[in-house]
């Protein structure tokens, strides 16, 4: 299984940059050596941190907003998507082959998602995404605040091993169906990490588990948007290729560190995450509010 894998993902990787050098090639765009420079930097800083946990388009977007860097914004979500891929399957393809995790528990949690992620547009349209990033905000800040609580040995509610690398019964119906909500949820603009991250460790799967899980689900949905956004022209390729230099190289080093961690730290980093994560919904909820009205 992890052969097939690690050949779709590297299959996807090159047959998205080349479509992404052919579409460099239809815009004329020539990168200087400048904007290259600045998009290893970039992809350095945003992938090093979704590799650990925090998602990538929120830091990749503020510092394009704080630096004037994107153009024209109507390309943001193109250009989020084309530029994180490859780093994504990067992210992937190291925990897949380095993280044990049982076979039936990581694709069915996985194809869970992608299936929630392929309905999300037509069920989240329908919602009212501002309350939904609000309820989830609240809700990792709760969990959070559970899972110190935990960790600081004040209560002992959640006293789960957390060695697991198998869900079986109801906790992978629960875990199935967690990610299938995730998915529909990315729509509604929560990301996939800080909630799959909570929810792996409170079935019991050791922390690292949640890796392998929620960075194969994304590296599945990325390319398949990447490659639409490519077709229709919406992707800003200037520094693009630095970028994905810079941010294949970030996720070594990340995905390095947290390997090494250990699983008191990797419980910590969950908490961390989770109220990073919480913050960025509930500023995106107050701008939707400011929208609306």
């Amino acid at each position: 299984m992890v052969i097939v894998i690690v050949s779709f993902l590297t299959l996807s990787s090159v047959g998205l940059f080349w479509l992404l050098l052919r579409g460099s090639r239809r815009q004329q765009h020539h990168t200087t050596g400048r904007e290259f420079g600045i998009g290893v930097v970039i992809g350095a800083i945003t992938d090093f941190l979704d590799t650990l946990g925090i998602g990538s388009f929120v830091t990749t977007t503020a510092i394009f907003q704080a630096t004037h860097y994107l153009k024209d914004e109507r390309k943001l979500p193109g250009t989020l998507n084309t530029i994180h891929a490859i780093p994504t399957a990067f992210e992937a393809l190291f925990f897949v082959t380095t993280v044990t995790v049982e076979p039936v528990t990581l694709i069915s949690l996985v194809f869970a998602a992608a299936i929630g992620a392929v309905l999300g547009s037509e069920v989240m349209v329908k919602l009212n995404q501002r309350r939904i990033q609000a309820i989830m905000a609240v809700a990792l800040v709760l969990t959070a605040i559970l899972m110190a609580a935990k960790l600081l040995g004040w209560i002992s509610l959640l006293g789960v091993a957390n060695h697991a690398t198998s869900l079986r019964g109801w906790p992978l119906v629960i875990g199935i169906v967690g990610n299938f909500i995730l998915g529909l949820l990315m729509a509604a603009g929560v990301g996939l990490y800080a909630p799959c991250m909570v929810m792996v460790y409170f079935l019991g799967l050791t922390p690292i588990a949640a890796f392998p899980i929620m960075m194969l689900s994304c590296a599945l949905l990325m390319p398949t948007s990447a490659v639409n956004f490519i077709r229709r022209d919406r992707v800003d390729y200037r520094g693009l290729f630095g970028i994905v230099l810079g941010g294949s190289l970030g996720v070594i080093v990340a995905a390095t560190v947290v390997k090494s961690l250990s699983l008191t730290a990797l419980s910590w980093l969950i908490v961390i995450v989770s109220l990073w994560t919480a913050s960025s919904l509930a500023r995106a909820a107050v701008r939707q509010k400011k929208v609306v009205r």
